[in-house]
């Protein structure tokens, strides 16, 4: 079975040792996205800033790889606080307008995230 990982040059450097991405055959799998600016690795102020850029640099690593959001069949969201959630779908909603059917989808709070994050998703999209 093929598999390549794949770096994008339009998402943020990772901030530990791994891929942006891995592409198994006609399946890509996603390492977590969190709010960051490409350009300064720092974090966006506010979790609904963080939940707008951490989708765009979810695109950007799925465009790397020849993907695109119409090809997402699930996503993981972490939150660092669930009173959050509202807000946060209501900009996830917003990314996959125009879709017949949003993706698969879990979301979970979690104790913490890296760089203090209030954001984070991960996605699976297949060909």
């Amino acid at each position: 079975m093929n598999k390549k990982a794949i770096i994008a040059d339009k998402a943020p450097a990772a901030v530990g040792p791994y891929s942006h991405a891995y592409l198994v055959g006609e399946t890509l799998y996603t390492s977590g996205q969190l709010g960051l600016i490409p350009e300064t690795g720092e974090l966006e102020n506010g979790v609904a800033k963080q939940a707008q850029r951490g989708l765009d640099n979810l695109n950007a690593v799925l465009e790397e790889a020849g993907f695109s959001r119409q090809d997402i069949v699930k996503t993981t969201i972490f939150l660092a606080d669930m009173a959050d959630f509202a807000m946060v779908n209501d900009i996830y909603a917003a990314f996959f307008e125009g879709q017949a059917e949003y993706p698969a989808r879990s979301c979970v709070q979690v104790a913490a995230l890296p760089k203090a994050a209030r954001f984070e998703i991960e996605a699976i999209a297949a060909k």
